[in-house]
């Protein structure tokens, strides 16, 4: 419970940073819009993060420029308007999406404003800011000097100082073959850094470090690290955790709960076709109904909305920087 305890406040913290200023209307909208867009249901977000972000939000800004773009496959003039608004609070991501820019549709059409800062200048700006929160021992800031130098020293810094996706990305990348070490120096490290990432709270590096304990033989720190995950409402984790804990398949050696599998197996019916999971929802819990009472199946169904007050809303967690 406590890594689950500890995500959970980092959730809060997030969305009580971010919604700081903003009216009770313009916050409920942006926590509703937010979750949408981790659920993978960006068109439900849109109206929701618009209320934001005309609010004067800037993570809403960034995000609805974010929906935009990925929407339309380039930089239409609504996703460069949020994005502009964004950066212009001084937001490091959205001036990084503005310097990526290689589809922007004023470009194709060659009407572009005058005045319209070019890509590379806008990279340059996020270069200098991150800078000099990077001198000053920011790590989120470091990571982003790593994804704007390519250099893997910014990276390796930023994970060090305990940033969690940084943690993630040198294990994935030792993992992938990165760096030289002796056969066996690679996997500690890859170990090394899956745990720490799983220690400070990032769902994906906690089935990562999951299944390295599974190859060497420590079931029960796979079962431990899967429960946090699912905790933590990683939504892959929390259809195979609901899965296993139905028996349905029995694996891992999960003792048999039910009631506890349906809940946590229905509770994906509200990502609503996001991310594409709610045909496994539809496949699984007929499959696992046919086991249980009624009453068995009402109490799953209580237990789910009880769960989804208490623990982070069921997320993809799908990177920030996306392509």
């Amino acid at each position: 419970m406590k890594r689950s305890l500890i995500s959970a406040l980092l959730f809060l913290k997030f969305v009580n940073n971010a919604c700081a200023g903003l009216s009770s209307e313009a916050e409920s909208a942006k926590i509703r819009g937010l979750t949408l867009y981790n659920q993978d249901k960006t068109a439900l977000a849109v109206p929701l993060l618009t209320i934001a972000a005309q609010a004067g939000d800037q993570e809403a800004q960034y995000y609805l420029g974010e929906s935009h773009r990925r929407k339309n496959h380039y930089m239409n003039p609504d996703a460069r308007m949020w994005y502009e608004a964004s950066a212009d609070h001084g937001d490091l991501y959205a001036m990084i999406q503005l310097g990526r820019s290689q589809k922007d549709l004023c470009q194709i059409s060659k009407d572009c404003p005058a005045g319209q800062k070019k890509p590379i200048e806008w990279l340059n700006q996020a270069k200098d800011l991150a800078n000099l929160k990077a001198e000053k021992g920011d790590p989120e800031a470091m990571y982003i000097m790593y994804e704007l130098t390519m250099n893997n020293e910014w990276l390796q810094k930023s994970a060090s100082a305990g940033y969690a996706l940084s943690q993630y990305w040198m294990g994935v990348g030792y993992k992938q073959g990165e760096g030289f070490f002796l056969p066996w120096k690679r996997g500690e490290e890859v170990e090394k850094w899956f745990k720490s990432s799983a220690e400070g709270g990032y769902p994906k590096s906690m089935m990562e470090y999951a299944t390295l304990l599974f190859e060497k033989g420590d079931i029960e720190g796979f079962r431990y690290w899967n429960e946090q995950a699912a905790l933590a409402g990683y939504a892959e984790t929390v259809y195979g955790y609901g899965s296993y804990l139905a028996h349905e398949p029995d694996r891992y050696g999960f003792p048999l709960d039910l009631v506890k599998g349906y809940a946590y197996v229905y509770s994906l019916s509200e990502l609503d076709g996001g991310g594409d999971m709610q045909t496994n929802v539809e496949f699984k819990l007929p499959i696992i109904a046919a086991k249980m009472t009624p009453a068995q199946i009402l109490e799953a169904k209580d237990l789910a909305k009880a769960w989804k007050v208490s623990h982070p809303p069921v997320s993809f967690f799908p990177d920030k920087l996306s392509q």
